[in-house]
């Protein structure tokens, strides 16, 4: 009847959900928008339909007005939203681990399925299980709160809250932990210029010996010296800002950066004479380490990422 008005209610009908309980609520919109024209022009028009419309408000802020106190999920249990999704997420962590070193398939049906993964398989896997782990509990407390029912869930001590938190480390402590990682980036440039790696069989600079092969050694010590300026400017930008996002993007690089490192070829990179039954016992050990420090790194970003999240829902 009039594209404008059709056009407001349709933008409105996207915020309700429930079929029956929408087209009541639009119904009542369309009769007060036009009672209201009628009322104050006269004549319905295009024009007054539109000066109603405008003086309404937004469709969104419209349709909240209807949904006051109909919950997606209740108020009560958005701290849960991040706990329990932390738990699941942890779990998911720790069996991707698995299957990367033990490079076996776990499947715990109809719950879940790990499938045999590589390294940079896991690194891909993570972020996209994290967001399943988050829409599954979503999807449960959704309908907990819509039942209605007083149901009450288990309170793992674990976690990160707002009552919890630690205050950010004064300044101070950012320049104590700046000075020997600055120092360390510096020493470990100058060995890559003069020596093009920063590993070494001896501890006898005037006649070093290199651990590795030149290509290998280069890579490695590139990819060691990145994550090494990468901790260097996180410590350095914190001197001026306290926010979390600081040590969220650095632990993102630092993450990408051990991926690409432990995607690296490992096919006999010593310089030095390595009895080849110890190889797969290096390699094995190597790439344990560097899991190790991944899952670190990955916890502290899931903290991180959690304390900025339960931040803006405090807002």
């Amino acid at each position: 009847m009039f594209e404008k008005l059709e056009a407001y209610l349709e933008e409105i009908s996207h915020f309700l959900s429930g079929r029956g309980e929408r087209e009541e609520i639009l119904s009542e919109i369309r009769s007060h928008i036009l009672e209201k024209a009628e009322r104050e022009s006269g004549p319905l028009t295009a024009s007054s339909i539109g000066n109603v419309i405008a003086a309404y408000g937004p469709a969104r802020r419209i349709a909240e007005s209807y949904l006051e106190g109909r919950e997606i999920i209740a108020p009560a249990y958005r701290r849960y939203l991040f706990r329990y999704t932390t738990l699941l997420f942890a779990a998911h962590a720790f069996l991707t681990i698995a299957a990367v070193i033990f490079k076996e398939n776990f499947i715990f049906f109809p719950f879940l399925f790990m499938p045999r993964l590589g390294v940079i398989d896991a690194f891909m896997y993570l972020p996209t299980a994290f967001l399943t782990d988050l829409g599954v509990v979503a999807l449960i407390l959704y309908f907990i709160t819509q039942s209605k029912k007083d149901v009450k869930l288990p309170w793992p001590k674990f976690s990160v809250d707002l009552d919890e938190v630690k205050a950010p480390k004064k300044a101070v402590w950012n320049i104590l932990g700046l000075i020997p990682m600055l120092a360390v980036t510096d020493f470990a440039l100058y060995l890559y210029v003069k020596h093009q790696t920063i590993f070494f069989a001896s501890l006898d600079f005037a006649h070093p010996r290199p651990l590795f092969t030149p290509d290998a050694g280069a890579r490695y010590s590139l990819i060691v010296i990145a994550m090494f300026a990468a901790g260097t400017l996180a410590l350095l930008v914190k001197l001026f800002t306290k926010s979390r996002w600081v040590d969220t993007v650095s632990n993102v690089v630092s993450l990408a950066l051990i991926g690409f490192l432990l995607r690296q070829p490992f096919d006999h990179p010593f310089a030095v004479s390595v009895p080849e039954p110890f190889l797969p016992k290096i390699k094995f050990g190597l790439k344990f380490a560097l899991l190790f420090i991944a899952l670190m790194v990955t916890i502290d970003l899931i903290k991180n990422l959690i304390h900025i999240g339960r931040r803006r829902l405090a807002r």
